[in-house]
Formats: C-alpha cells, structure tokens, sequence
C-alpha cells in the first residue's frame, strides 16, 4: 500500500469512529471512561494522529453499537 492510500484509509477509519461515536451520544470523556483510555488517546486516535489498537476498536464497535464492518472502506470488505 503506498503512503498515499495509506493515509485515505486512516481518514476513513477516523471519520467513522467519530461518527459512530456522535450517532450513539458519547462524548470522548465517557467514551475514554468506558474503555479505559485517556481523552487524550481518543482524540488522537478520532484526528488520526494514532493507530487504534484492533481489541479497542472493538470494543467501540460494541459501545456504538456497529458492527465492526461500519469502519471498514466498502471496497475492503470483499463487496
């Protein structure tokens, strides 16, 4: 994968845990809270500035109530 998709799918990924997040009503405090991490964590991992540990972003799923495809680019998931 070069930098450039590279960097595309981290946007992706980000923008869809921010909006799962919104969509279910948490803030990034009771979502640091719940799982766990620092706000400060969250929010890098939310502005793509940190990777997001695959075990955490499963446990976001569960708290928003996705399934752990929601934050998978269409095109990735095999459709």
């Amino acid at each position: 994968m070069n930098k450039a998709d590279y960097i595309k799918k981290r946007r992706f990924l980000s923008s869809k845990i921010i909006e799962a997040r919104e969509s279910a009503g948490f803030s990034q405090l009771q979502v640091s809270k719940i799982l766990a991490i620092s706000q400060s964590t969250l929010s890098k991992i939310e502005n793509g500035d940190r990777r997001v540990d695959f075990l955490v972003l499963l446990e976001m799923a569960k708290l928003y109530n996705q399934p752990i495809t929601f934050f998978i680019p269409e095109n990735q998931t095999g459709k």
